[in-house]
């Protein structure tokens, strides 16, 4: 601009509500003090990558989970603070934390309005009009997790490190009392999810010490001062960096076909393995070949009761002792499957034998209950 008026480019994404435009004689990594972390397209570009490459993994595994075909379309990816954040989301709203631990380490969080939260909960658990108590809110804490989960691995892939997360921890919130990560605006990732004919966004809010951390362990370098915003609809930025090809390095892998730079023998080129995306189609609600699991060994156990005890009265345990349980006489003993209660019985006796004869079946509402 030289005569000091906006563009009509400029006046539209004012309107629109973007985070930065670029302005000639300006600075670009700041607008209406929000500061971008020293985020750049590129940085931007790049991570939206990442994150568009797994979700076509993501709608597999939470279709699987519900049972329904559910579509995670590809993010778009802005920088807010936290008042542009809170308009986009209804009055009462879930929030899921689901940190950075391992691999790299920072804060993460999804955010759910009270509607879509509803409609998660309600497929997770087989029931319709759910209220959001606690039962509902693992449900959803489970959902999220699966949901983030290929993203973990392309993250992984891409810096060369197993990328983990801590355990969700999920609460329902008032809009105004949602607490943030740490920081004056974060990036986030805003997805547009299906579900029939109904059409929800899902929001997750990185904090921008945690996109910079996994965008710079990939290599990327910023060459662009200035901040744009990213639709959901942008295959090609510009930037060089697209869906499906992010992390082609400009300096090629060393195949032993080509001498190496003279100066640079104590200091090997390590890339990470770079792997084709898996395209996945709609997901077929069926059981798939079961006959592959049916030799499979797992650990049955029927569990009496248990109890909890001081230090001090178990190191005076000894012959003779009696040791009380949780349950009364006469009350059904519990069947788990590999540490997972799958029903309930009552102890019989086979010849000299103990047995137990299976007289309940838990549902998977029960089992639902103890993923917390």
């Amino acid at each position: 601009m030289s005569d000091g008026s906006l563009t009509q480019d400029e006046i539209d994404a004012l309107l629109q509500g973007t985070d930065t435009i670029e302005m000639d004689g300006g600075d670009a990594s700041m607008f209406g003090g929000i500061s971008d972390g020293g985020l750049g397209d590129t940085e931007k570009n790049a991570f939206r990558s990442i994150l568009a490459s797994a979700v076509d993994s993501q709608s597999s595994n939470i279709s699987m989970l519900a049972g329904q075909n559910i579509k995670i379309e590809k993010p778009a990816v802005y920088v807010k603070s936290k008042e542009q954040i809170l308009k986009d989301l209804s009055d009462e709203v879930v929030s899921v934390k689901l940190n950075f631990s391992d691999g790299v380490s920072g804060e993460h969080m999804s955010l759910l309005n009270v509607n879509l939260a509803k409609q998660v909960a309600s497929l997770m658990l087989g029931q319709e009009g759910i209220d959001l108590n606690d039962m509902a809110l693992s449900a959803i804490g489970e959902a999220m997790s699966n949901i983030i989960s290929p993203a973990l691995t392309t993250i992984g892939n891409k810096i060369g490190s197993v990328v983990k997360t801590a355990v969700p921890e999920y609460k329902r919130k008032k809009r105004n009392s949602v607490v943030f990560p740490r920081g004056d605006s974060f990036v986030t990732a805003e997805y547009p999810v299906i579900m029939g004919n109904q059409n929800y966004k899902l929001i997750d809010v990185y904090s921008i010490d945690l996109v910079n951390s996994i965008v710079s362990q990939t290599g990327v370098s910023s060459n662009s001062g200035g901040l744009g915003n990213m639709s959901g609809n942008q295959e090609n930025s510009g930037s060089g960096f697209q869906p499906g090809n992010f992390g082609q390095q400009s300096s090629p892998i060393n195949m032993g076909n080509q001498p190496s730079n003279s100066g640079n023998f104590g200091t090997p080129n390590v890339q990470p393995v770079q792997f084709a995306n898996l395209q996945n189609a709609n997901v077929p609600m069926e059981q798939g070949n079961i006959g592959l699991l049916m030799d499979v060994n797992m650990e049955m156990t029927v569990e009496l009761g248990r109890t909890k005890r001081l230090i001090k009265d178990i190191l005076g345990i000894g012959e003779g002792t009696i040791i009380e349980l949780d349950k009364l006489a006469g009350e059904p003993v519990d069947i788990l499957v590999n540490h997972k209660l799958i029903a309930k019985g009552e102890v019989v006796v086979i010849d000299e034998n103990f047995g137990v004869r299976v007289t309940e079946i838990v549902s998977p509402l029960e089992r639902m209950g103890d993923l917390t």
